[in-house]
């Protein structure tokens, strides 16, 4: 007799280690209350990307920016990735194309051979991009570039390249967000048990602005140190999705073959599956 499973054959993607939920967070400018904001993501373990403009350095009157090799001291070493956000923090989609192409390409040179370092994540400056960029960011091998726009959901990205965060650290809605991602899961619902990624940004000299460091720090409080919640940086996310949505399976969904540098995690029929790079594993259905 067939067994009623409805939606239990779907298959969920899983974060490493075979987590349902993660956490990220994305910074922009390389400013100076950086340097608190890190303390921060360090004492919490949890992990940032710092969006940098490799022009603008010691720039005091813009948000007092870092010099060059404040910079480099303040990031190099650490688990957080650094990322782009322009050379000169310009609208992409309000210039020549190539002088676009030559404000992604100069800002990704420079942070590459400083931090010696693949470097090819980003966030776009002033929200500015359009299709046209989009292509030429992925002709330019950046693999990810994340928006201002909020979803104020906990879903992953179906385009990389246009990547809207959950939440501005500043939206009211911040509290509510965590809490949520903190005491409930995906694994809680019948139906849709899809992933969840809480994806906050801003800006840290804001938190000088506004006086108002308590509001990261409690959620960071909330958040970090937890063992059902994967802390990643913006590119570790990306290629870890990315190698989860390279699986290969068979006709009859019963088998997958991972064709990725990484292992990637799967759960169906409320069983946990760990898929090694290069390798195949069956299921086991009826």
């Amino acid at each position: 007799m067939a067994q009623f499973r409805q939606m239990f054959q779907e298959k969920y993607m899983r974060f490493p280690g075979g987590l349902s939920k993660a956490v990220t967070f994305s910074y922009d400018d390389g400013v100076r209350a950086d340097k608190k904001l890190l303390a921060i993501m360090d004492r919490y373990g949890l992990k940032c990307t710092f969006n940098l403009n490799s022009q603008l350095f010691d720039c005091r009157e813009w948000h007092d920016r870092m010099d060059e090799e404040e910079t480099f001291s303040a990031f190099s070493g650490t688990a957080h990735e650094v990322a782009l956000h322009g050379a000169r923090h310009i609208y992409l989609d309000k210039v020549p194309l190539p002088e676009a192409i030559r404000e992604v390409a100069l800002n990704r040179d420079w942070l590459e051979h400083k931090f010696g370092r693949i470097v090819n994540g980003m966030a776009y400056a002033y929200n500015g991009f359009n299709d046209r960029i989009k292509a030429v960011l992925a002709e330019l091998g950046v693999k990810y570039a994340r928006t201002t726009k909020s979803t104020y959901s906990f879903a992953l990205p179906q385009d990389f390249l246009e990547w809207d965060p959950t939440v501005h650290h500043n939206d009211p809605a911040l509290a509510e967000l965590v809490r949520k991602f903190v005491s409930r899961s995906p694994e809680e619902e019948f139906k849709h048990r899809e992933p969840w990624l809480l994806y906050v940004w801003g800006h840290s000299y804001e938190f000088d602005d506004d006086d108002n460091w308590d509001v990261i720090e409690g959620a960071a409080r909330s958040l970090g140190g937890r063992g059902d919640v994967w802390a990643a940086t913006n590119g570790e996310v990306c290629d870890y999705v990315r190698a989860y949505r390279s699986l290969v399976f068979s006709l009859d969904g019963e088998r997958a073959f991972n064709p990725s540098c990484m292992p990637v995690w799967l759960e169906i029929r409320g069983a946990m599956h760990k898929i090694p790079a290069g390798g195949t594993v069956v299921f086991g259905g009826d």
